[in-house]
């Protein structure tokens, strides 16, 4: 188990029913970069992940 699964984990159990938007995510992933601008470059590649998820290319 990776350190990161507790917290994915927790997401799951806590927040696990709830339907949100890409919006509504968006503006959570600024937010949090915006209070911790140390962790920017992973939240851009999960960000570029998701976006890009449906491409055939990659």
């Amino acid at each position: 188990m990776y350190f990161t699964d507790r917290g994915i984990e927790e997401l799951q159990s806590r927040r696990g029913d709830e339907e949100v938007t890409f919006a509504w995510l968006s503006e959570r992933l600024v937010e949090f970069v915006d209070l911790n601008p140390e962790f920017e470059i992973p939240v851009e590649r999960l960000a570029t992940w998701l976006a890009r998820l449906d491409d055939e290319d990659e």
